[in-house]
């Protein structure tokens, strides 16, 4: 049961009572816009985000009537140098959480462990230009991120749409908080990203934030003023965009 709706700028804010209702309600919203751009054009371009806050997100879209055969996938982050087999690969994770079930039409990953970083940006920076994205479905971290945009790397006029990023220690200690990791030294110091304009750029983000962990990010990307020193502001100013959250993170802003 949704209990609050507000709007913050352009942003569209909505609060669950449980993570469950929120995951579901993201993800009925989110079908509605894959099958209204498929109605429209034939297809969709979507973009899936990775780790712990969207686990039901991801449960509840697989539950939806979706022609998975007309939608092309991307994904926001993978971690520098990682294989597809390790248990953190986010890779790994849309592959066995979503996308081995639903069979997308493509599924093009960004592979962190490509000899030649910078070509695979590049190679990747090309797909998303040649598949302008429908929606993009994203979270916000407990440094209040987009994909691997750190306060540090943040870049609100970035010319590039993927890029090489180094990850702040409060990263990752979400990472090593999460259980990826076993120890802090074990979680990646860079990842390969998409970049702010990159997820600015999609005609709609849906953007899914639980648990009382995110409570501080989700109220400075509410009232901080808009900078990459939060750098999930800037999606106050994104003419599509909701934020669903559920009683956790929504807790300093009721």
């Amino acid at each position: 049961m949704n209990n609050t709706d507000f709007k913050k700028e352009n942003l569209n804010v909505k609060i669950f009572t449980t993570k469950d209702e929120m995951g579901k309600a993201s993800a009925i919203s989110v079908a509605e816009k894959l099958n209204a751009a498929i109605s429209e054009k034939g297809f969709a371009n979507l973009i899936l985000a990775t780790g712990a806050s969207q686990f039901q997100f991801l449960e509840h879209l697989q539950k939806q009537v979706i022609d998975w055969k007309k939608i092309t996938v991307f994904h926001l982050d993978e971690y520098k140098g990682m294989p597809v087999t390790h248990p953190a690969s986010f890779r790994k994770y849309l592959k066995e959480r979503i996308l081995d079930k639903v069979q997308p039409k493509q599924v093009y990953y960004l592979n962190g462990d490509a000899p030649d970083a910078e070509a695979e940006v590049l190679r990747y920076e090309n797909l998303l230009k040649d598949h302008p994205i429908d929606i993009a479905c994203i979270g916000i971290g407990e440094n209040g991120h987009i994909a691997f945009n750190d306060p540090p790397v943040a870049d609100f006029n970035d010319p590039k749409l993927v890029k090489v990023v180094e990850l702040d220690e409060t990263c990752r200690k979400q990472q090593l908080g999460e259980g990826w990791f076993p120890t802090f030294d074990d979680v990646p110091t860079h990842a390969l990203s998409l970049t702010i304009p990159a997820i600015m750029g999609c005609k709609a983000i849906s953007c899914v934030v639980p648990d009382e962990r995110k409570a501080e990010a989700v109220f400075n990307t509410l009232n901080m003023q808009i900078s990459t020193a939060c750098p999930a502001t800037i999606l106050r100013t994104h003419p599509d965009c909701v934020l669903y959250l559920d009683e956790g993170s929504a807790s300093k802003i009721k």
